[in-house]
């Protein structure tokens, strides 16, 4: 069993242990003692991490559920400006009182850390490419400046070097069409 260390994750649970029925709720509000998340946003160390909790006791260990809001901050996947996001993640999980291959948290020491269980519910909850906006234009891809900042802007018209003998045939055809419907005299 991995050394036990408290954390501002972790609960005290001597009161409900082994009484099967017995619940208690509570409120945990903490500053993150470290960085939730890697991606494009993630919730700051010493960000603010309410969670609201209920803890039931059962034969075999403590059934924990909760409810976890904070902040997450970073910057949209598309036009790069700071966003902020609301995060709100439920979660539930069994701390069971036995060192078992079953389980994949235990009581230690008569204490739950809740530390893992909601790193992993506020990471996955994360978006993988968030946006400011859902219909965010973002970056023009020659100048790197932010479409919505750009007056009239109007994206160029890349054509695929592939196609370009095509499109001289299309207008070889359309010049002959025009000198072939001239009236002759």
């Amino acid at each position: 069993m991995p050394h036990f260390e408290k954390t501002p994750y972790t609960v005290p649970v001597y009161d409900l242990m082994h009484r099967p029925g017995e619940m208690r709720e509570s409120q945990l509000d903490i500053a993150a003692p470290s960085k939730l998340g890697e991606g494009l946003t993630a919730v700051a160390e010493g960000s603010p991490v309410d969670i609201d909790l209920r803890i039931e006791s059962l034969h075999d260990g403590l059934l924990t559920s909760g409810h976890v809001s904070a902040t997450a901050t970073g910057e949209c996947s598309r036009c790069l400006k700071a966003i902020e996001q609301s995060v709100e993640v439920d979660f539930a999980e069994l701390f069971a009182y036995a060192v078992d291959e079953a389980f994949d948290y235990q009581v230690q020491e008569d204490h739950i850390d809740l530390e893992p269980v909601v790193r992993d519910a506020v990471v996955l909850s994360l978006p993988f490419q968030p946006v400011c906006r859902p219909d965010c234009p973002g970056l023009d891809p020659e100048t790197g400046e932010r479409v919505e900042d750009m007056v009239d802007y109007h994206p160029r018209e890349v054509l695929d070097p592939r196609w370009s003998a095509l499109s001289q045939l299309a207008s070889e055809s359309v010049a002959g069409e025009t000198t072939d419907s001239k009236p002759t005299d």
